[in-house]
């Protein structure tokens, strides 16, 4: 059965030389090519970045590229062979897809799925996803994070400081408790079993992400399976508050 919720195209396989300017990876091909490649990722990718790890890159045929590559996929060896998913655009792509399929029962019944909604004090915020159901039923705002920073088997989230992330707590937490709030974590490694807030790198996010659950916030920390053929989603992973 192809329970796929995003294949990968044609991959290349490298070693990762340097990561530099947030956007910049060089990267060492099979065949010894040298290539610089689009790093699709803004933040410092803590312990997922170690120079000579392997890598999987994908290659756009667009001439009009600057980068005809772009890194995807980084493997690490915290407790075995882990492939991570480094490209911050899929995400969400990949959730969507998960949402559209009825993937998480921990989410009542929706029958329309909407991305970028308006919302906020300031009408100047867009949550990532806006579910709406039956007359009657609350609607729900999703915001979804990206994280691949782990200790053992424990996934973290953020692995820096982010007052944008501060930002989207405080947010959901003015929708409840009319509407249904919830954080997914997108855990993109297969390795972590369990999740908790990153108070070492944030002890402001964590201590709103604990405020914003005491007020209903939901949290869904997705676990999935990353490879080169692609994306599987896994369940839950255990919240650690």
């Amino acid at each position: 059965m192809n329970n796929w919720l995003y294949q990968y195209p044609k991959l290349y396989t490298g070693i990762l030389l340097k990561r530099y300017k947030r956007f910049f990876a060089d990267i060492q091909l099979e065949g010894g090519e040298v290539v610089t490649a689009h790093c699709p990722n803004t933040g410092p990718m803590t312990g997922v970045s170690k120079v000579g790890s392997p890598v999987q890159l994908s290659k756009s045929d667009n001439p009009n590229r600057k980068l005809a590559y772009t890194l995807e996929l980084i493997q690490v060896d915290d407790l075995a062979p882990t492939w991570i998913g480094v490209n911050t655009a899929l995400p969400n792509r990949v959730v969507k897809q998960a949402l559209e399929k009825h993937l998480f029962p921990e989410l009542s019944e929706y029958t329309q799925v909407k991305g970028e909604v308006v919302y906020g004090k300031d009408k100047k915020s867009r949550v990532d996803f806006y579910l709406t159901g039956k007359e009657g039923q609350r609607p729900i705002y999703l915001e979804v994070k990206n994280t691949t920073w782990s200790q053992g088997t424990l996934a973290l989230f953020p692995d820096t400081e982010t007052t944008r992330g501060q930002k989207h707590l405080r947010e959901l937490m003015e929708v409840l408790p009319q509407s249904r709030a919830v954080m997914l974590y997108f855990i993109n490694r297969g390795d972590c079993t369990q999740f908790a807030p990153g108070d070492s790198t944030d002890p402001i996010y964590g201590k709103l992400l604990r405020e914003a659950i005491n007020m209903g916030l939901e949290v869904l920390p997705c676990r999935f399976d990353i490879s080169p053929q692609g994306i599987r989603y896994l369940g839950l992973a255990e919240l650690k508050i």
